[in-house]
């Protein structure tokens, strides 16, 4: 397969396609150091963004497995917090779904660029799942419980703050054991970005006054929550693939509810327990999980009936959708 005939030769990132256990596309391109002009590389670590949101929702489904949470326990039941206007009986399955209606401390719906989130609170204060509290505890309900799908990112920073609580460990601690060890994901971790380790990509942003790039260090989290901000590299993810399809992870019949679609709709995009799921009658779905934050982009997808797993990282923010797009066509 030449996937350099279609895809966009100023792609800055990694691509890596697999098939079974075939490698039928891998290259890096652009700087992981702009100003240094390392280059990255397949061994690369990258931001992810969102992406962590699939790790989490292992986690916690992890926990349900051995009897330790349910679908249906509440907030108010698990978490020893006061949640002000937030309703006490929203469900682990509602945050799983994003059908809780919770407070958005980023609402996509309304707001454009993520960085806006720091102008009044600094954003290298965010190394904890509750350092994100004061962003959303004290809003209203978007809407009630169980109404409909709206994506949404305070779910899954109180999904995390869970999974804290009913195993006792911090959230990045349990997925190292649980879920990253488990599959060989060797390079993955949520780092601080004043302590990031090794073969950590830089990420930039393009500013159109000056017609140069920036890093985006003031316009991120200092440090992952059960929202997003894992490093990964895209062999990690391919492992993170096989171990969840080889059902080292959870169990056949966990991963496929997981898998498959439990909330969504046509217009607004189908999902199952962190991942999306592209509609694709008559054939089986095909599953993918996505990140975007400034500076960062990332989407990698599983095709059951192809049997093959696609990954794409920028952390130049480009268009990962667009050539994702272009790969799954050729397959």
């Amino acid at each position: 397969m030449n996937l350099d005939e279609i895809l966009d030769p100023n792609f800055r990132g990694t691509v890596l396609v697999v098939q079974k256990d075939a490698v039928l596309y891998k290259k890096a391109a652009g700087y992981a150091d702009l100003a240094n002009e390392i280059p990255n590389t397949p061994d690369t670590r990258f931001a992810s963004a969102s992406a962590g949101k699939a790790f989490v929702a292992v986690g916690i489904l992890q926990l349900i497995e051995r009897g330790k949470l349910r679908f249906e326990d509440t907030l108010g039941k698990i978490l020893d917090i006061e949640l002000h206007e937030i309703d006490p009986e929203v469900t682990v399955r509602q945050l799983l779904t994003h059908t809780s209606g919770v407070p958005d401390y980023f609402d996509e719906s309304v707001m454009d660029e993520y960085e806006e989130l720091w102008a009044d609170f600094p954003n290298y204060k965010i190394r904890h799942n509750a350092d994100l509290l004061p962003l959303f505890i004290d809003k209203p309900m978007m809407y009630p419980k169980g109404e409909k799908f709206q994506y949404n990112n305070s779910g899954y920073v109180l999904l995390a703050m869970i999974l804290e609580k009913v195993s006792g460990m911090e959230f990045d601690r349990y997925l190292q054991k649980n879920v990253f060890d488990a599959c060989g994901m060797n390079s993955t971790g949520y780092f601080e970005l004043d302590r990031l380790p090794a073969r950590c990509a830089a990420n930039y942003i393009y500013c159109e006054e000056t017609k140069d790039y920036r890093t985006n260090i003031f316009s991120v989290d200092a440090k992952g929550t059960g929202a997003g901000g894992a490093f990964i590299t895209v062999d990690d993810i391919v492992n993170f693939w096989k171990g969840l399809l080889d059902h080292k992870l959870l169990s056949k019949r966990m991963t496929d509810e997981m898998l498959r679609k439990q909330s969504g709709n046509e217009s607004d995009g189908f999902y199952g327990y962190g991942f999306g799921i592209i509609d694709n009658e008559p054939k089986r779905d095909i599953v993918y999980f996505q990140g975007c934050d400034p500076g960062v982009s990332f989407v990698s997808e599983y095709n059951p009936d192809k049997e093959t797993v696609s990954v794409l990282v920028s952390n130049y923010g480009d268009n990962v959708w667009r050539e994702m797009g272009k790969i799954r066509r050729m397959v």
